[in-house]
């Protein structure tokens, strides 16, 4: 209940300051008079985001009301809020940290959009903090099942059948992955972005729920991921998760085949020879 009061106060403290910064002439209405505070007016921003008055008073109380992300999205449009502003907005609003708007790509270097590239035929990628999917390449969805509309990874983990029916090792990843995951959280204390994904993920998997209350933790490293593809077979990979300084909040992780020696099977030249 703490943390709850607390992300109100912030999400109220947040929108009054935002719209403090910006005057009529900026968002493009005339400006009738004198006013008692600098800034939009409330009905302003409300009429600009196509919601009620009374609606937006109530958000901006920090009240306990349902929001959507078309709604946060197109408040962010009226404050003209950065990509870091927005994330900021959907965490302290209680919803999931979105995936970048188009308007207003997250400026990642072109260098890790190369880096995922370059691991073709291999899976690929790069998720933020919250583990939502940043970059892919062509066969993270081709290999691994993945669809274009995921976004969080630990979500896409425990939730969907076409990945779950891929990976011939889940039952033994899956605790390794929330204990990751966990560790992941433990480095960013009071970030209430790792909350709204557990407690989203608590609801819809009885599984990860009760791995989530195992309290298991371990550091990022190697995992080890069988894929059993519906039409090139078995599959091994190592996967490994990194992080370069230039971009702290990110995580790269590549999939790479392993060894044929140790596995029986020549994913490599599989995979190769499906792609050429």
């Amino acid at each position: 209940m703490a943390a709850e009061g607390r992300r109100r106060r912030e999400l109220r403290d947040f929108l009054v300051n935002r719209r403090g910064r910006l005057t009529p002439e900026d968002v493009g209405i005339p400006d009738y008079g004198r006013r008692r505070t600098p800034g939009l007016r409330r009905e302003e921003v409300a009429f600009l985001a196509g919601v009620s008055a009374s609606w937006y008073q109530w958000l901006e109380q920090g009240r306990n009301i349902s929001v959507s992300p078309q709604v946060l999205d197109a408040i962010t449009k009226v404050l003209r809020l950065d990509q870091a502003e927005r994330t900021y907005l959907y965490v302290q609003a209680g919803l999931n940290p979105p995936l970048p708007l188009s308007f207003e790509p997250l400026k990642v270097d072109v260098m890790l959009t190369h880096l995922t590239e370059n691991n073709l035929p291999y899976p690929a990628f790069v998720f933020d903090p919250y583990w939502n999917l940043v970059i892919a390449n062509q066969a993270t969805y081709d290999i691994l099942g993945y669809r274009k509309t995921d976004r969080n990874s630990l979500v896409t983990f425990f939730t969907s059948t076409e990945l779950r029916s891929r990976v011939l090792n889940w039952g033994e990843l899956a605790p390794r992955i929330v204990a990751q995951y966990r560790y992941g959280m433990a480095t960013r204390p009071g970030d209430l972005g790792y909350e709204i994904v557990v407690s989203e993920l608590v609801k819809i998997s009885t599984e990860f729920a009760e791995l989530w209350l195992r309290h298991d933790v371990q550091a990022e490293g190697v995992n080890v991921k069988v894929v059993d593809h519906p039409d090139l077979g078995v599959l091994h990979f190592d996967v490994t998760r990194m992080r370069i300084p230039q971009f702290p909040d990110l995580l790269i992780v590549l999939y790479n085949p392993r060894p044929e020696q140790e596995t029986g099977v020549d994913t490599r030249g599989i995979l190769r020879s499906a792609y050429t």
